[in-house]
């Protein structure tokens, strides 16, 4: 399990509005048995939101969109296999979380 890599959201009734988490914890604290992860949403949250906080991605080929204001502790144990990882991109995961925690 390796930092930004994207999983399936474990939880189904879910996956229509938010199909994956991409792991943001570094990989020097795998032994905790959480992963903060944040959920990519279909649709952007908002259409006025911040640009750090409105910016996409692309996984297997779909546009998805970054929620970062949901981003979450998940026990390590629901995230299955990786479908993708999105280190190419790391600084835009990296960028919009600090949105959230240093503002935008």
């Amino acid at each position: 399990m390796a930092q930004f890599d994207v999983y399936d959201n474990p939880n189904v009734a879910q996956r229509g509005a938010f199909p994956y988490f991409v792991v943001l914890q570094s990989d020097q604290l795998r032994e905790y048995s959480t992963r903060l992860a944040m959920p990519l949403t279909r649709a952007p949250a908002v259409s006025k939101a911040p640009r750090r906080l409105a910016q996409s991605v692309l996984v297997k080929g779909e546009r998805l969109y970054l929620a970062p204001h949901l981003t979450a502790a998940l026990p390590h144990t629901v995230l299955r296999q990786p479908v993708e990882s999105l280190r190419g991109v790391s600084a835009v995961l990296i960028d919009a979380l600090d949105a959230v925690v240093s503002g935008v």
